[in-house]
């Protein structure tokens, strides 16, 4: 099966401190794989070299076959490489279908010219890009919401929201990161639900960080393990969750015990 992202050798040194140590990690077409660890693991790190926030010391990014390592964040997420964050980042003053908006028209053809004097084509393009965000709405289950600021919606519709912002960049890969923090069970049990149809209807491979176990056992087809910058283990929930060595990571040796 092939997999649109690829990461190669990753590892990223801040100073003395060695952050994430030769990592390598691919996404595979059409799939739900989580990334985990213990607070401190380099997940973060990680997951912030894959959308360009960072650049590894050493190592490489490829997405679709093409060297995305020294990309700027905008133009890999416009190519198709998409995330939310574990700290909403949403712009409270704009209202939700603003929010999609800001997102799309990256993908508008129009010029900044067309924009200026309200060409037929910029009018257009306009008119199907507010239809195209009621619908991403819509999906996403707060379409009532369109013409509310974005900071008045509950907590979880402003996740919601993130994602339905995500996707108006038309991914192929999105990255989910801590999506169920602060949610109650329920809302993480919704949330699942909620992310197989991403990735069913929307046909987008997805990723996530969360901390949340039960969320990643349930909703995951593969898991990753990382453990103070180095990948540990990797295979299904089922062989994730017998792994001794993350077992041990999670929880410490037992007193006494020899490693």
């Amino acid at each position: 099966m092939s997999a649109p992202l690829n990461a190669e050798n990753i590892t990223v040194k801040f100073g003395g401190l060695t952050a994430v140590n030769n990592v390598s990690f691919d996404i595979p077409e059409g799939k739900i794989v989580s990334l985990i660890g213990p607070n401190g693991a380099g997940k973060t790190t990680f997951f912030n070299v894959l959308t360009g926030l960072y650049k590894p010391t050493s190592g490489f990014v490829h997405f679709e076959g093409r060297d995305i390592t020294a990309t700027p964040p905008h133009k890999i997420a416009q190519g198709g490489l998409a995330r939310t964050f574990q700290n909403i980042r949403l712009f409270g003053l704009m209202t939700a279908e603003e929010n999609v908006m800001v997102a799309m028209h990256s993908h508008l053809k129009s010029g900044i010219l067309a924009t200026i004097f309200g060409t037929p084509r910029q009018r257009r393009e306009e008119k199907d890009a507010h239809e195209k965000a009621r619908e991403l709405l819509n999906f996403v289950g707060v379409g009532k919401w369109a013409g509310e600021y974005a900071r008045n919606l509950s907590y979880g519709d402003q996740r919601r929201l993130e994602v339905a912002r995500a996707l108006a960049l038309k991914p192929k890969v999105l990255l989910l990161d801590e999506p169920t923090a602060g949610m109650n069970p329920q809302e993480s049990k919704t949330f699942i639900d909620f992310v197989y149809r991403v990735r069913d209807e929307k046909k987008v491979s997805i990723l996530l960080i969360e901390h949340d176990m039960s969320v990643v056992m349930s909703v995951s087809e593969r898991v990753t393990v990382l453990d103070q910058g180095e990948k540990i283990a990797e295979g299904t929930p089922a062989e994730i969750k017998a792994n001794q060595r993350v077992i041990e990571a999670y929880l410490g040796k037992a007193k006494g015990e020899k490693a």
